[in-house]
């Protein structure tokens, strides 16, 4: 029972965060229009909130996409690409520094013979394998949610993280932007 506490802590943790944006109502400006407005009105501090709800709403299980649509469509394909990869960027280390600080490394603590073989993987390369799961899952919360109990060092997390984002982020900023044309969306 003593190796799940740690994970007990963090369900507990990421179901609280959860109850308190849905009850508050916060959850419901993590839309489209509610971003492109934040972004818009001033660029500099809409940047700012960008990425403090970027992080956020990786905590609570709101699919980045939805930042990145935001992004592009008020800033367009470069720089809208490029504030989605910072915001991803810090968003994925503090959703790291945040559930390693409550977790520890408590997948390390599991016996289960596909926890110790996964885990065995990442740490024979451990930067080739956080860059391959971001191509493939971006910054899919329960991908960080993994990587920060399983003991990997920050340093490699970081790395792979920021070689592994530039690819995907790229090809989404290429299909919203022509998403928005095909269908006359204003904004680029």
């Amino acid at each position: 029972m003593r190796q799940y506490q740690r994970l007990l802590a963090v369900a507990l943790f990421l179901g609280m965060l959860l109850a308190v944006f849905e009850f508050s109502g916060l959850r419901d400006h993590f839309n489209l229009v509610f971003l492109q407005q934040q972004i818009a009105q001033n660029r500099f501090s809409g940047l700012l909130l960008f990425v403090l709800l970027f992080s956020l709403g990786n905590l609570i299980q709101i699919p980045g996409w939805v930042f990145l649509a935001a992004a592009v469509l008020t800033l367009g394909r470069f720089w809208g690409g490029l504030a989605t990869y910072v915001a991803a960027c810090v968003s994925c280390s503090l959703t790291f520094l945040t559930l390693r600080l409550i977790g520890g490394d408590a997948l390390r603590q599991l016996t289960n013979r596909t926890a110790v073989k996964i885990l065995s993987q990442l740490d024979a390369r451990p930067i080739r394998s956080v860059v391959l799961l971001r191509v493939l899952f971006q910054t899919v919360p329960a991908l960080n949610y993994a990587l920060a109990l399983s003991g990997i060092k920050f340093r490699q997390y970081f790395i792979g993280t920021l070689l592994g984002l530039p690819l995907p982020i790229a090809l989404y900023c290429l299909f919203f932007e022509y998403l928005a044309k095909a269908l006359n969306i204003p904004g680029i």
